[in-house]
C-alpha cells in the first residue's frame, strides 16, 4: 500500500517540506545543518502503522518507554534542508519505535538513515509524551543572529536573554510566552545535550544551544518555525541598534506585564 494516498499524512509532510524551505532561504540551514522530527502516529491508519519494516531493527541507546509503537517523520542524516523542501521522502524517512521502546525500524518510503541527532530527538519526544504534552514537533536549526548572541557571555543567562528579546517587540513576548532556556555547549548529537535540553523543556518551549543553534517544540511545525522567526526578528532589532551605535531602550517591565492579561499569557 502507498502512504501517499493518506491525505492527512501527506498534508503534514508538505508542511514539513514548507518549513524546511523556509530554514534554507532564511540562511539557517547551511549544508546539512539542522533537523526535524514530527510524531505522525495519529495521522496514520492502523494498517499503515503496521506496514512491514524496510530495515532490521536499530537499537536505541536509551529505552523510550513512552514511545512504543509511535511513528515519526525524521529528516535524514547528511541531508540538506533545501532538498528536504523539494522531496521530503527522498531526504527523510518514517521510523517506527518498537513496542518495548528499545529499537526502531523504517516503514516508508525508502530506508533513509535518520539524522544523527535522532537519539536526542526521541529522548525529547519521550519526555514530552511522558509528561502529557502534545508537542509532536522537535525543530532544530541554526539562526545566525541567535547563535551570535550565545557568543556573548551575559546572554548565556536565561533571564537576561529572555528579557532582552522580549523587550524588542511585543510579539516576542506573545509568541514565546514561556521564555528561552539555555544549554551550555555540548557535543552536537550527544545524549548529554539531549538530557540538558530536557531539563530546560520543563520550563520552556524554546531552547538555545550555546554556539550551536536553537530548538523549538510544539504541536505544530509552522508554530515552531514562527517562534524561532520571531526571536530572530527581536535579535535583529537588538543587533541593528547596537551596530547603529546605541543600546536599544526596549519595552519597560510594565509594558511587558501589560501583555499578560491582554493576551492571556503565562506569567
Amino acid at each position: 500500500m502507498s502512504i501517499r494516498k493518506n491525505a492527512c499524512l501527506m498534508a503534514e509532510i508538505e508542511r514539513i517540506a514548507e518549513v524546511a524551505g523556509y530554514l534554507w532561504t532564511k540562511g539557517w540551514a547551511e549544508r546539512n545543518g539542522g533537523n526535524i522530527s514530527v510524531n505522525v502516529t495519529a495521522l496514520m491508519t492502523e494498517e499503515e502503522r503496521n506496514l512491514p519494516a524496510l530495515t532490521d531493527a536499530v537499537p536505541l541507546q536509551d529505552t523510550m518507554n513512552s514511545l512504543g509503537g509511535q511513528i515519526f517523520y525524521v529528516t535524514g542524516t547528511g541531508r540538506r534542508m533545501r532538498y528536504v523542501a523539494q522531496d521530503p521522502f527522498a531526504h527523510g524517512a518514517l521510523i517506527r519505535v518498537a513496542t518495548d521502546g528499545r529499537s526502531y525500524d523504517m516503514i516508508a518510503e525508502q530506508p533513509i538513515a535518520p539524522t544523527s541527532e535522532l537519539p536526542s530527538h526521541l529522548l525529547m519526544h519521550n519526555y514530552l509524551l511522558a509528561n502529557g504534552r502534545n508537542n509532536r514537533v522537535v525543530l532544530h536549526t541554526h539562526p545566525t543572529d541567535l547563535i551570535g548572541l550565545t557568543h556573548c557571555r551575559p546572554f548565556l543567562d536565561s533571564e537576561k536573554l529572555t528579557r532582552t528579546l522580549w523587550s524588542m517587540i511585543p510579539e516576542c513576548r506573545i509568541v514565546v510566552p514561556r521564555g528561552i532556556g539555555i544549554v551550555p555547549y555540548e557535543i552536537p548529537g550527544s545524549l548529554d545535550l539531549a538530557h540538558a535540553t530536557i531539563k530546560q523543556l520543563a520550563h520552556h518551549d524554546v531552547v538555545f544551544w550555546e554556539k550551536h543553534g536553537i530548538l523549538a517544540v510544539g504541536e505544530d511545525i509552522i508554530e515552531c518555525f514562527d517562534a524561532i522567526d520571531t526571536l530572530s526578528k527581536s535579535a535583529q532589532i537588538y543587533l541593528n541598534a547596537r551596530m547603529a551605535g546605541f543600546e536599544p531602550e526596549g519595552m519597560t517591565d510594565q509594558q511587558l506585564d501589560d501583555l499578560v492579561p491582554a493576551f492571556g499569557l503565562d506569567h
